[in-house]
Order: structure tokens, then C-alpha cells, then sequence
């Protein structure tokens, strides 16, 4: 594996570092208040016109084409800004992935370039229900054939970007007679089709600038090119993305450690107490040396599983490794730098309780840590059980 950085990605992790400096970072706490949701919806505008919303996506229907690689690197910059704007390019990035991988060349042609482009804001990943979360396979969603048509009934919950998403990306079960998992086909559906309600976003705890809706499917009728990929094909389309989207949410909560170390760090050289810096305490050096050296681990584990995403390689379980030991230390680095601030990380004033509290969904969400536990044993034990 290569580890140094091409000229090309280079330049995308400069100008995503640059953004979220200058453009992201100023607006995050008033998006953590519920407000300034034109300011987002013009900042994602902005990712998409610099390409951040299809970096793995052929040029000839508008992306990047930079590969996965450049994908984790822009999202860690631009977590370090905004965590709730970084799940948002990363989601979408993935709906795009979805389509470009299955989708027919109709399908491709239609809403790549609309995602790509920002006329489509967001795009939403339709895959949660109440009683399947960690278990998709439980679904209860249903289409059902009507003529040359489906009909869509049920409902998915904590559904990011979905009021704001020109398009879903949605699973539903279109064979119930067979095994548990194996009748589940995907459909790409468009926004404010009848028979589509989104609810209101949850008062979340973190990342609370991007909205996260539950949008239910009544009597929705759907056009049978809607069908993305083969019929009953859609779970293994599922999982597959899940792996890639693990590697955004991996790169995401390394974004979100970082900003959480270097704004502690530089509190460090300030703070004074018992007449001298409190960085020259070795306590807290190393604390800082600690959570510093797990997040560059963490990043080499991201790369390895980019790496191999990029090759056409198996990357399922690199990456939840990477994604589990990421999101897991990105959660103690934000815990550690709010400890090295004192009293002074626990006020708002600071970014660090934001921080703390964007960062702590990264153990859950695209498969909780105990869910990446249970597939890397499980490729570890093939051949023994």
C-alpha cells in the first residue's frame, strides 16, 4: 500500500481542509442550535460545486473519480469543521456509490449528475427500521408489484438529510415466502412522490446540525425502473455499503478526534497555572502523546481499508476494524482533550462539549461497535467453527 498521498488527493484534502476551516467551522455551533439551515444547505451547494459529493463517482455522470482514498481523507477534514455537514457528503457520497454500482445506465445517467452536481442537496439511505436496525434482514417494508408499478408500504427511521434529500435510496421486502434476508430488493425513489411523509427531526444529542428524519412509505407508488439491481438482490447491496460507509464514518470521527486534540493542544500553550504553561505537566503531555498516537493508528487503519476498496479488494472487515478502533478512540480523544480543559471544556463557549457529543455517535451509527466485533470474529473464526 501506498501511504504518501498522491498530488491529486493531496489537493482534495488541502481544499476540504481549507473549507471546513474557513466556511464550515464558523457555522457549526449555530447549526448545532437548530439554526442557520439555509447557511448548510448553501454549504453543502458549495461541497458539491468542489466535487465532494461524488469523489468516487465517474466523471462522465459528474464526480470526482478520485477514489476512496480521497473520500476518507476530504471527510476527516471536513469533520474537523463540522461533524453534522461531514455525515451529510458522506451519506450522499454512499447513495451515489449504490446507484453507480447496481443502477442500470438509465438510472445512472438520471441521478448521478443531479446528486453530484448540488441540484439534489442530500440523498438518503433508506435501510433502518424499529425492529431492524443491527438486523436489516428483519425489515418489514414491503413492495408490491401492481401492473407495471410497486407500491410501497412501511416506514424508516433515523434517516439522515431525509427532508432535505432529492432522492432515497430504500429497501424493501418484495418476496416474503423466501428465507429471511433473501427476499429484500432496493429501489431508488424520488422525494415527494405521494405517499411519502417525513417526519420531524429528532432533538439529538450530537451532530445536531444535520437533520435526521423517520420517513414512511403509504401506498407509495413507485415506477418499476425504480428497481435498482436484480429483484431480491438488495441485501447483499446493503451490506456491501454498509463496508464502504464504514470507512466514512471511521474517517469522519478521526476528523472530529483531531479538532478535539489541536484545540485542547493549543489551550495547552496558554493555560497557566502554578506559575507555568500547564503543557509542560507531563500528566497531561502524555495524555495528549496517547490519544495523538491512537488516531494516527486509526488513520493507517482507514488507508488500509481505502486502500483495498480502491483495488477492488476484500474490505469488509478491514473496514469495521478500521471504523470500530477509529470511532472508539476519536471518542476518548474528545473526552481526554475536554479533561486537559478543565472546567473551561465543559462550557459551551468552547467547541469541546460539541465536540464530545457529535463524536459519540460514531460508535453506533453504519453498525455499532458490538456489530463490528461480531464480523471481524466471525472472519477470524472461518475455517474453526
Amino acid at each position: 500500500m501506498q501511504l504518501a498521498l498522491t498530488e491529486e488527493q493531496q489537493m482534495i484534502e488541502a481544499t476540504a481542509r481549507q473549507f471546513a476551516a474557513s466556511v464550515l467551522a464558523p457555522s457549526a455551533a449555530a447549526l448545532d442550535e437548530h439554526e442557520g439551515r439555509a447557511i448548510l444547505l448553501s454549504n453543502l451547494k458549495q461541497l458539491a460545486q468542489l466535487g465532494f459529493m461524488g469523489l468516487n463517482i465517474e466523471a462522465r455522470y459528474g464526480g470526482t473519480e478520485a477514489g476512496v482514498i480521497a473520500f476518507s481523507t476530504a471527510i476527516t477534514e471536513l469533520a474537523r469543521g463540522c461533524a453534522a455537514t461531514a455525515v451529510t457528503v458522506s451519506v450522499t457520497n454512499m447513495v451515489a456509490e449504490v446507484i453507480q454500482a447496481v443502477g442500470n445506465e438509465s438510472q445512472k445517467a438520471t441521478y448521478l449528475p443531479r446528486i453530484c452536481s448540488g441540484e439534489y442537496p442530500a440523498a438518503g439511505f433508506c435501510l433502518t427500521e424499529a425492529g431492524a436496525g443491527s438486523d436489516p434482514a428483519a425489515m418489514r417494508t414491503r413492495a408490491v408489484r401492481d401492473g407495471d408499478d410497486w407500491i410501497l408500504n412501511g416506514s424508516k427511521i433515523y434517516i439522515s438529510s431525509a427532508e432535505y434529500a432529492g432522492c432515497f435510496v430504500v429497501w424493501a421486502v418484495t418476496d416474503a415466502a423466501k428465507p429471511k434476508g433473501k427476499g429484500i430488493s432496493c429501489f431508488i425513489v424520488d422525494n415527494g412522490l405521494p405517499g411519502i411523509a417525513i417526519g420531524k427531526a429528532e432533538d439529538k444529542m450530537g451532530q445536531r446540525g444535520s437533520a435526521t428524519n423517520v420517513v414512511t412509505f403509504s401506498d407509495c407508488r413507485i415506477p418499476g425502473t425504480a428497481l435498482l439491481g436484480e429483484e431480491c438482490q438488495g441485501y447483499k447491496v446493503a451490506v456491501g455499503e454498509l463496508a464502504g460507509g464504514r470507512i466514512g464514518i471511521g474517517s469522519l470521527a478521526l476528523g472530529v478526534g483531531l479538532a478535539a486534540l489541536d484545540y485542547a493542544r493549543a489551550y495547552l500553550g496558554e493555560r497557566e497555572q502554578f506559575g507555568t504553561k500547564i503543557g509542560t505537566f507531563q500528566g497531561l503531555q502524555w495524555m495528549l502523546a496517547d490519544r495523538y498516537t491512537e488516531l494516527e493508528a486509526a488513520r493507517l487503519l482507514l488507508m488500509q481499508a481505502a486502500w483495498n476498496k480502491q483495488q477492488g479488494l476484500a474490505f469488509g472487515t478491514s473496514a469495521s476494524m478500521a471504523k470500530l478502533f477509529a470511532s472508539e478512540k476519536a471518542n476518548d480523544a474528545c473526552y481526554s482533550a475536554l479533561q486537559m480543559m478543565g472546567g473551561a471544556g465543559y462550557i459551551r463557549e468552547y467547541p469541546l462539549e460539541r465536540m464530545a457529543r457529535d463524536v459519540r455517535i460514531t460508535t453506533i451509527y453504519e453498525g455499532t461497535s458490538e456489530i463490528q466485533r461480531v464480523i471481524i470474529a466471525r472472519d477470524l473464526l472461518q475455517g474453526y467453527l
